[in-house]
Order: C-alpha cells, then sequence, then structure tokens
C-alpha cells in the first residue's frame, strides 16, 4: 500500500537487528544458572525492574484498547480500564505483595506453593495445578498479543495478520529465548527510552493540533456521539455505540473492575522482578518506580485519541459510508463474522484481483477512491469506526514518512516487552516446576535451558492457533481479566491471608475455577464480565474451602517456617501467638501502615493517571481537583508508609549459593529458622 519509505524501514530494521544483536551479547550472562536465566541472578538493581516492568505492562494492544475507550470517551475510558489497564493491583504489590513474594527466595511462583504447602503431596499437587494455570494464562496473554498485532500491523504492511505477526513474534521468541531475563530487562531498557521519545513526539503533536482548533469538544461530540467527551466523572448511564452497549453502565462497571482489582491484588506479587529483587525495600521502591513510570502511557494515548477523531472528522465526514461499506461487505463476502473481519479486511486490500472487479469499484467509490484501502481498514464489523484501529490509523494518516518508523518502533518495542516477558516468566514455569521437578531433577542447567527453548515453541504455536478465533482484542482481554483472572483470584487470597488453608484447598480451588473459566469462553463466550467476576470467583472459592476441609492441614513446621518467613496479615492466629511480643508489635504497626496506606495509594495512582490526560486536552477545572488529590494522597503515602520502608531481610546472592527456595539438592526444606 505504500504507507511506509525507506527511511521508515531502515528504522525498523535498525531496531530489530539490535534486539537480535543484544540478546546473542547477553547469552553468556543468562547461561550461567537457572537464577540467572529466569530472575537475573537476584542482581538487578530496583530501577532497572522497575523500568522492566513499566515496559512489561505497556503493550500494544493494550495501548491500542486504552486508546480506543480514549476516542469514545474522552478520559472517563480510564475507569473502564480500572479491569486491567489502569494496573490498580501494583499498589497492593508495593505496599506487601512484592515483599511477601521475595521473602522465600523462590524462582516462580509455582515454586512458591512447595514453600507455602511443603514438599509432600499437596504441595506438589499446588504447585502442578498453580504452574498449569499459569500456562493457560499466559496463553490467553499470548494469543491477545499477537491478535493485537495482527490488527495493527496489517495497516502498515502488505501481508495477512498472520505473517505479520510472525515476523515480530519470531524475533522477540528468538532474543528471549537465548537472552534469558537479563534479555528481558536489558531491552526493555533499550525499549524504554525509545518509548519515552515517542510519548513526548505524539503529546506535542495532539497539543499543538488542539491550539489550532475552536471547539475541540464540539468536534470529539460530533465524531464519536459523545456530547460529554470533556468530562473526566462517568456518569450512571454513558452513551456506547454499537459493539460497546454493555458498557453504559459505566460507574457500575468500574465499581466491579475496583473490586476485582482489590482481591486480585492482595494476593499479586508472584513475579520475577519480585523474587529477584535484593531486599524488602527495594521491592517497595521498584513498585513505586515502575507505577509513576506507567504515567507515561496515559498522556501519549489521549493524544493518539484526539489525533484520532481530528482524522475521523477528515477522513470520514459522512458517517453513513460505513454502515453502507459494512453491509456491502457482508452481503458480497460469504461466511464473514467479527472474529474474521480483520482477516477479511486485511484480503480485500491486498488482495483485490481475489473479488469481483464491480465488487472491488462500488468500494472505492463508496471510500472516495484515494486512498480507499487504507480507508477500508478502518471500517469495523459493526458500520463503525473500528475504535481498536485509531492508534495505527493515526500513524498511518497523520504520521509523516520518517517519524512514522519512529512510532511504529515504540508501539513494536511495547508489544515485544511484554511479549518477552510473559514468555519467560511461563517457560520458568514448565522447565522449573515440570520437567525438573518430575522428569530430570538433576538435569544440567544447558539442559533446561534447551527445554526452555522447546517450551517457548510450543507456546507461540498454541497461542498463534487460540488468537485466530478472538472476535477482539477487547474480547479476549475482557476475559482474561474478569473470567480467568476471578477463576484464579480467590485460592491466590487465601494461600496468604489464613493459616488452615492447604495444598490441596489451593490446588481445588485453581483448578475449577480454570477449568469453569475455559468452559465459560467456550460454551457462554459473551457473558457479561460482572458476571464472569461474581460466578467464576464463587465457584474458585466453593472449591478452595471444600479442597481445604476435605484434606488434612499442612504439617505444623511446615506452616510455621512460611509465616516466619514471610510474615502477611490476615488469619495467622495460633503461629502469631508464638511470636515474641516485641515482634507481634512491630509487625502489627507494618501491616497497619500497609493497609492503612492502601487506600490513598490507589487514589494516589488513579489521579496520576488522570492528571495528564486533562492537562493534554486542557479540562483545567478537573485538572486542578485531580492535581489536589494527587498531592494529598501522596503526602501520606510519604508519611505513613515510605518513610517506614524496611531495611531488614536483605537477601545476599552469596548464600545459599546454588540453592533456590531454600531447599537442598533433593528438594528437601531445612529446618525451621
Amino acid at each position: 500500500m505504500g504507507t511506509l519509505n525507506s527511511i521508515d524501514y531502515t528504522v525498523i530494521l535498525s531496531y530489530l537487528a539490535a534486539l537480535v544483536v543484544l540478546g546473542f551479547a547477553l547469552e553468556k550472562m543468562a547461561s550461567k544458572s537457572l537464577d540467572d536465566y529466569f530472575i537475573g541472578g537476584r542482581r538487578l538493581p530496583w530501577w532497572a525492574l522497575g523500568i522492566s516492568g513499566m515496559a512489561y505492562f505497556l503493550d500494544m494492544s493494550g495501548t491500542m484498547i486504552i486508546t480506543s475507550f480514549l476516542f469514545l470517551l474522552g478520559p472517563r475510558g480510564l475507569f473502564i480500564e480500572f479491569r486491567g489497564g489502569a494496573v490498580l493491583v501494583l499498589a497492593f504489590m508495593m505496599l506487601w505483595g512484592g515483599k511477601w513474594h521475595r521473602r522465600s527466595k523462590c524462582l516462580t511462583g509455582a515454586e512458591w506453593m512447595v514453600f507455602r504447602f511443603g514438599d509432600g503431596w499437596s504441595g506438589r499437587f499446588a504447585q502442578s495445578v498453580s504452574a498449569l494455570a499459569g500456562i493457560v494464562s499466559a496463553v490467553g496473554m499470548l494469543a491477545y498479543l499477537i491478535k493485537g498485532a495482527g490488527l495493527f500491523l496489517t495497516l502498515f504492511f502488505p501481508y495477512s495478520p498472520l505473517v505479520c505477526t510472525l515476523v515480530m513474534i519470531g524475533i522477540t521468541t528468538l532474543y528471549t529465548m537465548i537472552s534469558g531475563f537479563y534479555g528481558v530487562v536489558y531491552t526493555d531498557l533499550f525499549q524504554s527510552a525509545i518509548i519515552l521519545i515517542g510519548v513526548i513526539l505524539v503529546t506535542a503533536m495532539a497539543v499543538f493540533q488542539l491550539h489550532g482548533a475552536e471547539d475541540f469538544g464540539a468536534i470529539a461530540a460530533q465524531v464519536t456521539g459523545n456530547a460529554q467527551w470533556m468530562e473526566s466523572l462517568p456518569q450512571w448511564k454513558t452513551s456506547m455505540p454499537a459493539g460497546y452497549e454493555q458498557y453504559e453502565a459505566l460507574v457500575m462497571f468500574a465499581f466491579f473492575y475496583l473490586l476485582k482489582n482489590i482481591f486480585l491484588g492482595v494476593g499479586a506479587g508472584a513475579d520475577p522482578r519480585y523474587f529477584g529483587a535484593r531486599s524488602d525495600r527495594e521491592c517497595g521502591l521498584l513498585t513505586l518506580f515502575w507505577t509513576v513510570l506507567m504515567t507515561l502511557r496515559w498522556p501519549m494515548m489521549i493524544a493518539f485519541a484526539v489525533l484520532g477523531i481530528f482524522l475521523v472528522h477528515d477522513v470520514f465526514p459522512d458517517k453513513s459510508v460505513l454502515v453502507e461499506t459494512a453491509t456491502h461487505i457482508k452481503s458480497e463476502v460469504a461466511m464473514v463474522d467479527k472474529a474474521h473481519w480483520a482477516d477479511t479486511l486485511s484480503s480485500i486490500v491486498n488482495h483485490p484481483e481475489k473479488y469481483n472487479p464491480q465488487f472491488i469499484d462500488s468500494l472505492q467509490g463508496l471510500l472516495g477512491g484515494e486512498h480507499w484501502q487504507q480507508k477500508l481498514l478502518l471500517v469495523g464489523y459493526e458500520g463503525q469506526v473500528d475504535p481498536e484501529r485509531i492508534l495505527p490509523a493515526v500513524l498511518l494518516f497523520t504520521i509523516p514518512a520518517g517519524l512514522r518508523g519512529l512510532l511504529l518502533v515504540v508501539l513494536l518495542a511495547a508489544a515485544m516487552s511484554t511479549f518477552n516477558a510473559t514468555i519467560n516468566l511461563t517457560t520458568g514455569l514448565i522447565t522449573r516446576d515440570f520437567y525438573q521437578k518430575y522428569l530430570r531433577p538433576r538435569a544440567s542447567t544447558r539442559e533446561l535451558i534447551y527445554t526452555s527453548w522447546v517450551t517457548v515453541l510450543i507456546l507461540v504455536f498454541i497461542s498463534f492457533i487460540f488468537a485466530y478465533s478472538i472476535q477482539s482484542i477487547n474480547d479476549i482481554w475482557a476475559w482474561i481479566i474478569m473470567g480467568l483472572g476471578a477463576g484464579l483470584m480467590i485460592p491466590g487470597i487465601l494461600r496468604l491471608l489464613w493459616w488452615r488453608f492447604n495444598g490441596g484447598g489451593f490446588a481445588a480451588g485453581t483448578f475449577a475455577g480454570l477449568l469453569a473459566a475455559i468452559l465459560q469462553r467456550w460454551f457462554y463466550p459473551g457473558l457479561d464480565e460482572r458476571l464472569q467476576l461474581i460466578y467464576l470467583g464463587l465457584i474458585g472459592f466453593g472449591a478452595a474451602l471444600l479442597g481445604t476441609w476435605l484434606t488434612p492441614p499442612e504439617d505444623d513446621s511446615v506452616v510455621a517456617r512460611f509465616y516466619n518467613v514471610t510474615r502477611p496479615f490476615g488469619l495467622w492466629g495460633p503461629y502469631k501467638k508464638r511470636l515474641a511480643e516485641e515482634e507481634r508489635k512491630n509487625l502489627a504497626l507494618e501491616h497497619k501502615r500497609d493497609i492503612i496506606t492502601s487506600p490513598f495509594a490507589l487514589l494516589w495512582q488513579i489521579t496520576m493517571f488522570l492528571a495528564p490526560m486533562q492537562l493534554v486536552i486542557g479540562a483545567w477545572r478537573g485538572f486542578y481537583a485531580t492535581f489536589s488529590l494527587w498531592i494529598i494522597s501522596g503526602l501520606v503515602m510519604y508519611f505513613v508508609w515510605y518513610r517506614h520502608l524496611p531495611v531488614e531481610n536483605y537477601f545476599d546472592p552469596g548464600e545459599e549459593a546454588g540453592v533456590s527456595l531454600g531447599e537442598d539438592e533433593q528438594g528437601r526444606l531445612p529446618a525451621d529458622p
């Protein structure tokens, strides 16, 4: 289609080549041990882990989804993204989740189950089910990334979504296999610098164009049909276009999403960045930095939404053309459904010779002749502009050649940094918690790394198959967060907060929630997200309680060791009583500070994301109120939590050398400390 020139291609190819070279350069460091390969040997500084976390969460597909909601709703799109895009779980990981998991000195979240429940049948059962749940979650996440990449890349390259994503994923897979977690972190540092450049450029372009508009609010209302586009607070009933009607009750959805984040956040923290952190204090610092850096995402996305509104206003002054075009395609192309709509449009654009000439001529006539292919790719299945393609459309129509290549690299960096981190985490589960645990306990490091390479290829293959059945990236993201997430949520909380909870309860609750989520996706894919949260959460909760009471309690020494090392709050009365009085007082004070800070940390994070968007679009009254709340919540965080960050529990990589999880070579737990 001629959308990129030689400068664009040079920028993109140089970037991809740099990633591969960096991957090979880090191969020697990554291959020293499994600790090095999966968590960086617990030697990486907190600021590098924080930057890596930001790059991991800033993915291409998520950026496209959030931009689509900001395009439709303005700043209020943030409240829909309470479900996951606003990453509210970071507040809880910052306060307690990160340090609780780091203290175990484990390598993976599934391996942590043996630390929690012991190395008997229940602990191993919990470990296996946890690993299985992590693998299924990763497949869903990878499919979501693949779907988003296909929607994005086909606007720029004359190939199908499958071919485009195969190239991108192939390169990412190569350097991730070679360099392990070192590759994840160091490429994230490189990619984050590129992302920062993109944020500045796109935001500046949007602000400049806004200053040239007499009444942007009126333009936004005309394009989106949303008269309150400039507002920041959600209404009880919000106007939404076809395909998004479920979000009309925006306040209720925001409440359910916030509730889900609170439940999920309490048990979150099983991330390689925390297992690889050097101290409790650094867990808090890296998450604080991670959260601050996530703020960069929001002015960039509202800027893309603003540029998208100007673009649609110019390209489609008559919206009836969109409806006519979609109807015409459905009548002429047999068996086209929403899941394969993007593939159909890509085929028409790139291979018009396969279709009736009269059909192609009529499409050209409807879309105005010039640039009809690019305009066609913006048409949604329901007969409106596809909001999930607003971001790539802005790059296609608005950004000049040359600079377009740089911004493409920004989005590629976002996609690849998320993909490589997901792959690294998941291969750790398979290699450590299945292959080494049960098949080859004495396998060499090189053999285990080669095993990881094979699992990467299998995971990518399965994810491609799953991605082909997805209707939209919003569709799969909603299921990952509200369906699969709800099914796995309650066992994840109980393992930390209740002494009587055992490996049988965790395995039963996790397996039941996982199975229920998969069956729901298969038989009831259109189930309301709120009902997914309620039904699947209750299934996981009921199965967890049943499994706990039908199986014996864990060995007292195992539970005591877990509590003495981790020190969580919750229902731990029998073990808390065993602590010295001074320890109990100090622990109660630490828990009190963490819990009191949590609502202020959430408010601080939400206002920090909202304020830059209000600033970009010039919503000054809302900005002043938001900024004031941010200052107040930040001061509370500083005095109640930050000033008291612990410096104890520092983990020296030299101690327990060669022993991960605090076990000996045969996997036996040492005596209680």
